[in-house]
């Protein structure tokens, strides 16, 4: 009776920025717990090998080309899914960009670990900053607003948004992206709020350190992946399976009485 809350059997989800990195895990255990995904992601090559992965665990799973920042891109990952199932039950939000660059830059100074990975640190430009926003936050957006209106007539809905807990703690030349995932907290906070008469529920999970396709240009070296385990309590990077355990439980029926969340899964980060 217990585990029945978590399954997600008949359940059909998409997830957005699903060919890698956390997004992958989260289809993949979604599929495990008995759910049906759409993947969509820019790479066919990656979205395919995920949606073979689903199909090796016996769940039906389809990949959609999509760039998460055009908005027909996505209604076509919509459509997709509602042509197959007729129901939408999760969304996961999970396309993503870190740009690491400073606003300014004082031409004689570069970090160590720009330098000795031949980093280009130039100050970040007006693309550097539409790129960021259009990726973790307006690919948000566009999400929601395609999915909605077929969650409202079903008056039930599962959505989770991948943000960050640099949402709630920046670092030096990470302008950009903190600024990102504190729109995705408020976002979610909003958008739970308009829903819930729906009975859709909206959160989000920030993540502390996790070792990634996306963050392998930091953790692959020993000495900078040393320093950072050292500043997390537990004394370890995140693991994206970890991760999507959480996004299990946020779309199943054991999390109906939470939305407008964001979750921090971070090892004791902001503790």
């Amino acid at each position: 009776m217990l585990f029945k809350q978590f399954d997600l059997t008949e359940k059909t989800a998409v997830v957005i920025g699903g060919g890698r990195g956390i997004g992958k895990a989260i289809a993949l255990t979604l599929a495990e717990a008995g759910g049906d995904i759409v993947v969509a992601a820019r790479s066919n090559q990656e979205i395919r090998q995920t949606v073979e992965e689903i199909e090796r665990l016996g769940r039906k799973g389809i990949a959609v080309c999509a760039d998460a920042t055009k908005a027909e891109d996505l209604t076509n990952v919509i459509s997709t899914a509602i042509s197959e199932w007729e129901k939408i039950d999760i969304l996961v939000n999970s396309a993503g960009v870190g740009i690491r660059k400073p606003i300014v830059s004082p031409a004689e100074y570069k970090p160590a670990w720009a330098e000795e990975k031949g980093v280009l640190f130039s100050p970040a430009s007006e693309e550097d900053w539409g790129t960021t926003l259009n990726t973790n936050v307006t690919s948000i957006f566009l999400a929601t607003r395609a999915v909605g209106p077929h969650m409202i007539r079903q008056r039930k809905g599962k959505i989770i948004n991948i943000s960050s807990f640099m949402a709630s703690k920046s670092f030096a030349y990470q302008a950009l992206y903190s600024t990102s995932k504190a729109a995705v907290n408020m976002y979610t906070r909003a958008l739970a709020l308009e829903w819930a008469r729906y009975n859709i529920n909206v959160n989000a999970i920030a993540p502390g350190y996790v070792h990634t396709q996306m963050t392998s240009i930091y953790f692959d070296d020993d000495a900078v992946r040393e320093k950072i385990v050292k500043s997390i309590p537990l004394g370890r990077l995140c693991q994206p399976r970890e991760v999507a355990l959480l996004a299990v439980y946020l779309a199943s029926e054991a999390s109906d009485y939470i939305t407008g969340q964001t979750i921090y899964i971070d090892g004791g980060l902001l503790a």
